[in-house]
């Protein structure tokens, strides 16, 4: 989902984002108005096989969202704050992409953010790429990452606080009214991890 990001030196812009997930859409639509319809797998293809590319179906739709996140990660604190929004996840290219935006508010004021996430066939993995609102930025490099026996497990590395640290996200107790996201860091190379950010969220009525 979305996280506080560590810096990178390397940016593309949230409008440049959109407006190839906009264009991806309508290519899309208008093939469906022009009666073509996407090639089904070959019997025995990696799709086939594994079906990965449908492992964010269930974030599809509107969601209420409840957010705690640590104020100060590896510092030896413990000072948590609440947040409470809503994020929205549309789907592109038959599943194999979709972006979500994300909104809450809480004490320490207002976060706002996008996720796009793509499967890649070959390699059988999403690729998570986050963008705060407040900046207009797309961090990279992508936290990637799978899928196995209902929880998703996606890592990078990344430059924080001046040190090179490992990320974790997790996504578990997955049904499909509700989901449960946590972001870790890991200054010891993934021998032990702290929680800085957990979202809880239930599916909003229609």
């Amino acid at each position: 989902m979305k996280r506080q990001r560590t810096v990178s030196n390397r940016r593309l812009s949230v409008g440049a984002l959109v407006l190839v997930a906009a264009l991806a859409l309508a290519v899309k639509t208008h093939a469906q108005q022009a009666g073509q319809v996407e090639p089904k797998s070959a019997p025995g293809s990696v799709t086939e096989q594994h079906g990965g590319q449908h492992d964010f179906d269930f974030e599809i739709g509107a969601w209420k969202i409840h957010l705690r996140r640590m104020l100060h990660p590896l510092s030896g604190s413990s000072q948590w704050i609440e947040y409470d929004g809503t994020s929205v996840t549309r789907k592109l290219w038959n599943g194999r992409a979709n972006i979500e935006e994300f909104e809450t508010d809480g004490p320490a004021g207002h976060v706002e953010g996008l996720t796009l996430r793509l499967y890649n066939p070959e390699s059988r993995q999403w690729s998570l790429y986050w963008a705060n609102g407040r900046t207009g930025e797309l961090s990279l490099p992508a936290t990637t990452g799978e899928f196995k026996n209902g929880i998703g497990e996606f890592y990078d590395q990344e430059a924080f606080n001046g040190r090179q640290i490992f990320v974790r996200y997790q996504w578990s107790q997955i049904t499909p009214n509700s989901a449960h996201f946590e972001q870790a860091f890991s200054e010891d190379g993934g021998k032990t991890w702290e929680v800085n950010w957990i979202t809880d969220q239930t599916r909003a009525k229609e």
